[in-house]
């Protein structure tokens, strides 16, 4: 088992890479499903109402991600720069 977790995570850090989008965007596609889910099993909203809100909520989440990783990731640079 821990052969394959190790692969899975490797062929993870492949596909994203060191991309902040490219990890907002997989944050945000997990984040409309959970919510979607969470949104129809506890509020029991019908489908398409769950998916609308977990839709837009997530995708403002998404962009305040990606803007705290590249802010994150900026001043990780500038540290590294000035040592």
């Amino acid at each position: 088992m821990t052969e394959f977790r190790v692969g899975i995570f490797t062929l993870i850090k492949r596909l994203v890479g060191h991309s902040s989008l490219a990890r907002a965007t997989i944050y945000t596609i997990g984040h409309i499903i959970i919510a979607m889910t969470c949104n129809r099993l506890i509020t029991g909203a019908e489908l398409e109402l769950a998916a609308v809100d977990a839709v837009i909520e997530p995708i403002i989440n998404g962009g305040w991600f990606y803007l705290l990783d590249k802010i994150y990731t900026g001043s990780m640079n500038d540290k590294r720069n000035n040592l």
